[in-house]
């Protein structure tokens, strides 16, 4: 097993660290690093990184790192994980989802060593840690005041991608295209297969998310080989769902948002999603669900526009109340007992 160089450091088999990442500096000429701790195995075997807030405001992620390695039991058996909690370190610290030059960074890879400084933590982070890896999972929430049902985007047409969304265990899976300048896409042409997780809200944390994304994690992690199987893992696992395709129902007229669909729940083509009302009290009118299929994203701020982006629905090719009631068992599963 080789050692591994990131940056300045070298970190050898069987050894764990906690290093800072130079990146930039600040105006007053304080450095700016990415936290990044590795645990690397004496057995060989792949290498994953698991990265968090490349949007700042995207805390779930975060806080999922964070109880993964302080698990007393946590134990990498083969292979390295590198954890980086904070790729967007600028924006977590003015809790903007943006840089400072105001570039969404998940828009700027692969980056450059000598352009703006979203390109510049880009390169860094594609050329430090991304390229070291075989695997890759991107935790992601929604943006401020939407947020998202757990679930796992990725290129199902590459077959071991697809094996690992399964693998992964959140209820709905989107086959989800690879969008220019993402990390994702940079992280494929390097050959990385990579998964984005996708649930809760920016600047919040969520716990039924959180769970599902800690499980999420430690489920690839012992189909790779890298942590031991327990009990409950060798149970034989339900399929999740693959979404056709997803379409976001837009407000018809502006108003007050009197909300009735929740996330996760099975929608019928015609349903009333959402009444939008006056301050006066009348319904203006009411937000009517175009397709079937199980609502995995909405707005939550009660004000609305004409024409927003409101209710996220993904559609299926098999049976919704089937879908509808797998969901429902994943979230009694997911949930610990102090939530249910």
């Amino acid at each position: 097993m080789e050692k591994l160089i990131i940056g300045d450091f070298t970190i050898l088999p069987g050894e764990q660290r906690k290093i800072e990442l130079p990146v930039a500096k600040l105006y007053t000429d304080a450095d700016v690093s990415l936290p990044v701790h590795i645990i690397r195995a004496k057995k060989t075997g792949p290498t994953i990184f698991i990265s968090a807030a490349v949007h700042g405001d995207e805390l779930n992620g975060i806080e999922i790192i964070r109880r993964l390695i302080k698990q007393n039991k946590f134990k990498i058996i083969s292979g390295t994980l590198i954890a980086v909690p904070m790729v967007n370190v600028y924006g977590v610290v003015n809790q903007s989802r943006y840089m400072p030059d105001r570039r969404d960074l998940n828009r700027c890879f692969p980056g450059s060593a000598k352009g703006s400084l979203a390109g510049r933590v880009a390169h860094i982070f594609l050329n430090e840690i991304v390229s070291h890896c075989d695997y890759g999972i991107d935790l992601h929430t929604g943006a401020i005041h939407r947020s998202n049902f757990p679930q796992i985007r990725a290129d199902m047409n590459d077959e071991e991608t697809k094996l690992l969304a399964e693998v992964f265990g959140v209820p709905v899976i989107l086959n989800s295209n690879l969008v220019d300048g993402s990390l994702r896409e940079s992280a494929v042409k390097n050959e990385t297969k990579i998964l984005l997780y996708e649930a809760g809200e920016a600047l919040r944390f969520d716990e039924f998310s959180i769970c599902a994304g800690m499980k999420g994690i430690l489920n690839v992690l012992q189909h790779l080989g890298m942590i031991r199987k327990t009990s409950a893992t060798r149970k034989k696992k339900r399929a999740p769902f693959i979404a056709n395709g997803s379409q976001w129902v837009r407000a018809n007229a502006s108003g007050i948002v009197h909300n009735i669909a929740n996330l996760g729940e099975q929608i019928t083509k015609g349903q009333v999603l959402a009444e939008i009302g006056s301050p006066y009290g009348e319904v203006i009118d009411s937000v009517i669900a175009s397709r079937s299929g199980i609502l995995i994203g909405k707005q939550n701020i009660p004000l609305v526009q004409e024409g927003e982006a409101m209710f996220h629905i993904a559609y299926f090719s098999e049976n919704d109340e089937k879908i509808a009631e797998h969901i429902e068992n994943v979230q009694e599963q997911l949930l610990p007992d102090s939530v249910n």
